[in-house]
């Protein structure tokens, strides 16, 4: 019998749909450089994501002017480059807020009010 994986296939595209809110949420009132947001992701069960996704998503990120990035020696150590969210990522990640929130909303009046209904 082949185990069912439907909760790890539903994580994932829930994570697909998701990464731009989760990365800016996860700097807001912020800067990190790409390790600590990796980990932090990662302690996270829907939020776990490699490095080969993460980096390429800050490039893009930082191409659309959501998020800056800079670098920052800190002691003896290399520099880290630190990301943090732009005015328009603020914007953005206020837009995508409310749009989870609704989303969530819908949701769980679906869950609640199962069967026809009528408006």
């Amino acid at each position: 019998m082949e185990k069912d994986n439907s909760a790890a296939k539903w994580d994932v595209q829930l994570r697909k749909g998701t990464l731009d809110m989760v990365i800016l949420a996860a700097l807001k009132g912020r800067s990190l450089y790409g390790l600590a947001l990796l980990n932090l992701l990662q302690k996270l069960e829907t939020t776990a994501i490699t490095e080969g996704t993460l980096y390429p998503l800050l490039d893009r990120l930082k191409k659309e002017g959501v998020v800056s990035a800079q670098w920052v020696q800190e002691g003896t150590t290399r520099p880290r480059k630190y990301y943090s969210l732009t005015p328009e990522g603020k914007a953005k990640l206020n837009i995508l807020t409310e749009r989870w929130r609704k989303s969530v909303s819908d949701m769980e009046f679906l869950l609640a009010n199962p069967g026809p209904a009528t408006f």
